[in-house]
């Protein structure tokens, strides 16, 4: 079976900011630059795109009304991790329950939560074993 999924297409308001955000992120969790200031693609072959539509409202993001809540990705290790939260702030990113890192989701699961200065929410796991 290949990839579950082909490709993320996130419509953000500001596309060059979300780029600098995306772009750091994404290349830290090994996704490799697609399109410059636009795309990245994963060594799985999946997509994520970052684009602002001509037609879009300047309506604010707001991951708790309907729609997609959350990504999260992967890392192999905790030092990654630990590495991805150290850095975060200066890419742009805000950590999310920072008080419980890196246990905010449950006593066995070891993770990272961001969010873009948009208000998208990131959630980065460490594989088991990691």
């Amino acid at each position: 079976m290949g990839r579950a999924i082909h490709h993320i297409d996130l419509w953000v308001s500001d596309a060059a900011v979300a780029a600098d955000e995306w772009g750091w992120l994404l290349g830290e969790l090994e996704w490799e630059v697609d399109l410059p200031g636009s795309s990245w693609q994963h060594p799985d072959g999946t997509y994520l795109f970052v684009e602002r539509s001509p037609d879009q409202a300047d309506v604010p993001h707001d991951r708790l009304r309907p729609g997609v809540n959350h990504l999260a990705f992967t890392v192999d290790t905790r030092a990654l991790l630990d590495r991805i939260r150290a850095e975060s702030t200066a890419h742009g990113w805000h950590e999310l329950y920072a008080d419980r890192y890196p246990h905010a989701g449950g006593d066995e699961h070891c993770a990272l939560y961001l969010e873009s200065s948009e208000g998208f929410e990131v959630e980065v796991v460490v594989e088991p074993g990691g």
